[in-house]
């Protein structure tokens, strides 16, 4: 059993920067796949972001790509998500999410096999 645990969330105006960490409490396989999603009220959930626990790959919705960061520590089993330039549409409560054999599709909220509690990001304009 994996236990994903976010923080980091806040207030902050337009054009500012968060950087948000989640801690995972099991070591993820070799294989996984760490991603970050977001819903905000009467949205669906929303891929964010995600990245191989090993390698060099990740992923990003063109709504982020490049103004976020996904990176992880691995001797931590802690991935973070660097958010810069933000904006009043990237408010929004963030998970976190683990799916343990990677499935081929980062995208999907099917993949994912852990979720964390979520963290609230509101960005005032």
């Amino acid at each position: 059993q994996v236990q994903l645990v976010e923080s980091g969330g806040g207030l902050v105006q337009a054009g500012g920067s968060l950087r948000l960490s989640c801690a995972a409490s099991g070591r993820p396989f070799s294989s996984s796949l760490m991603g970050w999603f977001r819903q905000a009220p009467g949205k669906e959930r929303e891929f964010v972001a995600g990245i191989r626990w090993t390698g060099d790959n990740s992923y990003y919705a063109d709504s982020v790509r490049g103004r976020f960061a996904i990176s992880r520590d691995n001797a931590k089993n802690t991935v973070y998500l660097q958010m810069n330039s933000l904006k009043p549409e990237d408010t929004a409560v963030y998970y976190c999410a683990l799916d343990r054999f990677y499935s081929g599709t980062p995208g999907s909220v099917d993949a994912y096999d852990y979720w964390g509690q979520g963290t609230q990001v509101t960005v005032s304009s």
